[in-house]
């Protein structure tokens, strides 16, 4: 099922980073994303639940430039 927040996503397993793409075109780089965490979200029914409960504020992140 597609997300209505989140477009897309893709995740370093070298450097541990998670960047997510928001349906508002913003986007967002997550540091030290465990690989488990990654495959959770990934898995998730709800990209925009899992993400709410489990890497938004839990992880430093910085906004990237579009």
């Amino acid at each position: 099922m597609p997300s209505t927040v989140i477009h897309s996503f893709v995740h370093d397993h070298d450097s541990k980073k998670l960047t997510i793409t928001f349906v508002s075109g913003i986007k967002y780089e997550y540091k030290n994303i465990p690989l488990r965490v990654y495959q959770m979200f990934k898995a998730a029914g709800s990209k925009g639940r899992y993400f709410n409960h489990y890497i938004k504020g839990k992880y430093k992140y910085k906004r990237l430039k579009t």
